[in-house]
């Protein structure tokens, strides 16, 4: 299964997430990203805008060509049908601009017609300290884009919103750029046990995971070859044609550093300035990156259970030993699901449900409260709590209901994987002994391995883009530390930044790593090798 890396937004309410995926499209490669909420976070308090992506219309359906639809009541105007190669801006907003760029489906052949990708632009607050325009992505893959433009006052820092315009654009086959929509019952998938302990229940988890790339086949066959990191990389490109300017700024979090890296391989030349903020080992093979990630969750989720043991007033402690508690409790709703009471169709609580709910929470620390009341309530047998965990993280708390299928699709071409079953369970018996408590949840996924559209890889070196600033954080869960000093090594003058927090990307998380990321965007301050933010 593939989690969500999408950069963690603190607001007030319910709580969101961002880990998930498909098993295997579904595990991990940085993918889906809700964007979690709950209480308070060192970060900057954001409420995400109530945008959906437009209907999808019977073009979207059969993977063609698709224009942008209507938006639903409360979203920004609908932008005008896209010129090739312009940019016609219209407001949408306050402080808001819309547009759509047309670009070819296949840079190769480019006579396979079009697809228009959805841009919003916050114009520079003080337009006579004006730089230019910061393209930003919040990660996924498959979370829209543009919502960073519609919340940048929240997203950023003043020094940035100042003098940037911040253009968020939905990359293609997400939000309203051609989106990609499989199925509307993702807990068809999401939901089958992913530890399987019989012949039955691996071939169930076999059969759901060919099953999800049938109805993609069916429902965006034409666009899901197209859908690739590599290819959105030379969507930047386009952008900043359309743009007008011949060297841009780029800030990318969690899966955004890896389309960042790719974008600065490929077009080193019109680099100015790129933060790849909880960054992800691009050139890494899938299961390195499943290995790094199980090693880094488990140890967020032993420190959640250690934190809890600690405090005799968190719900979960019960005068109890905690830790053996949770794992009580796992082998418990393998077991004997627990039913979730007074929602129409909400399926059981089994260890599917559960595991996407913990794992939602483990982003921030400071989410670990609605984790604990979660599992509390789930021991008391109320399954819902944890439900509500798991839904919000579905769904990015309702507000991108198909980032999933999105981030399958992308991530399939972009790393694939084995396609021998075999060898997958293999791998998923290491993650097992690696971390065994969530191990092997996060390694049985099957959908890539027969996935119907060609992969498309790609080896990132930043050759000739100049300095590259990639962020890391101490106790990132998603895209552990490691992976983030790996990519800094992989790229010509990488240089790393490393936020000691336990948060997923450091943006904002403190005073020290955003006054950093600030000045090399703003100034081109290269910050010192072996530079730390502290609280």
């Amino acid at each position: 299964m593939w989690l969500w890396c999408v950069r963690p937004v603190a607001r007030a309410g319910p709580c969101p997430h961002t880990i998930a995926g498909m098993r295997r499209a579904l595990v991990l490669a940085c993918g889906l990203a809700v964007l979690a909420a709950c209480a308070a976070s060192t970060g900057p308090a954001v409420v995400v805008a109530t945008q959906a992506p437009s209907p999808v219309s019977a073009s979207a359906a059969s993977g063609g060509d698709v224009p942008v639809g209507t938006a639903k009541p409360g979203s920004p105007p609908t932008a005008a049908p896209a010129t090739p190669g312009s940019l016609d801006w219209r407001r949408c907003g306050h402080s808001l601009q819309c547009a759509t760029l047309a670009v070819p489906k296949d840079y190769d052949d480019p006579a396979k017609g079009l697809i228009e990708l959805y841009v919003e632009r916050r114009p520079a607050s003080r337009t006579g300290r004006r730089i230019g325009s910061l393209l930003v992505n919040p990660g996924g893959p498959g979370v829209p884009g543009s919502y960073m433009a519609q919340e940048a006052a929240g997203y950023f820092s003043s020094t940035l919103t100042d003098r940037f315009d911040i253009v968020g654009w939905d990359p293609r086959g997400t939000g309203r750029s051609s989106p990609i929509v499989c199925t509307d019952d993702l807990d068809a998938f999401l939901t089958v046990d992913p530890t399987p302990d019989t012949p039955a229940e691996h071939q169930a988890l076999v059969t759901a995971s060919k099953t999800f790339g049938e109805q993609c086949q069916a429902a965006a066959g034409g666009l899901l070859p197209y859908v690739s990191t590599y290819d959105s990389a030379h969507d930047m490109d386009e952008i900043r044609r359309a743009l007008g300017e011949d060297k841009i700024s780029y800030l990318g979090a969690s899966y955004g550093s890896s389309l960042g890296a790719t974008w600065v391989t490929r077009f080193p030349a019109t680099v100015r300035a790129a933060v790849l903020d909880g960054a992800s080992n691009v050139n890494a093979d899938e299961a390195t990156d499943l290995r790094q990630q199980a090693t880094a969750l488990e140890q967020s989720l032993a420190d959640a259970l250690g934190a809890c043991a600690a405090d005799t007033k968190c719900p979960f402690h019960g005068g109890k030993d905690v830790a053996a508690a949770f794992d009580a409790l796992w082998a418990r709703v393998d077991a004997s699901p627990v039913p979730v009471k007074g929602v129409a169709g909400a399926p059981d609580v089994g260890q599917g449900v559960m595991f996407y709910g913990v794992v939602s929470q483990l982003y921030d620390e400071a989410f670990r409260p609605q984790l604990y009341s979660a599992l509390a309530a789930l021991e008391r047998g109320q399954g819902r709590p944890m439900y509500e965990l798991y839904q919000s993280y579905k769904t990015s708390g309702g507000r991108f209901p198909h980032e999933l299928d999105a981030l399958t699709a992308i991530n399939c071409v972009d790393k694939p994987g084995p396609t021998d079953i075999a060898e997958i369970d293999r791998l998923a018996d290491e993650l097992a002994v690696l971390a065994p408590r969530l191990g092997r949840a996060l390694g049985s996924g099957y959908v890539c391995a027969t996935w119907p559209a060609a992969p498309r890889p790609f080896t990132v070196t930043g050759k000739g883009a100049g300095p590259v600033l990639v962020v890391g954080t101490t106790g990132d869960p998603i895209t552990p530390l490691t992976s983030s000093r790996a990519l800094a090594a992989d790229l010509e003058q990488g240089r790393l930044l490393t936020v000691e927090a336990k948060h997923h990307t450091g943006y904002g998380v403190n005073e020290c790593a955003t006054r950093t990321i600030d000045a090399y965007l703003t100034d081109l301050v290269v910050p010192a090798e072996g530079t730390v933010c502290r609280p």
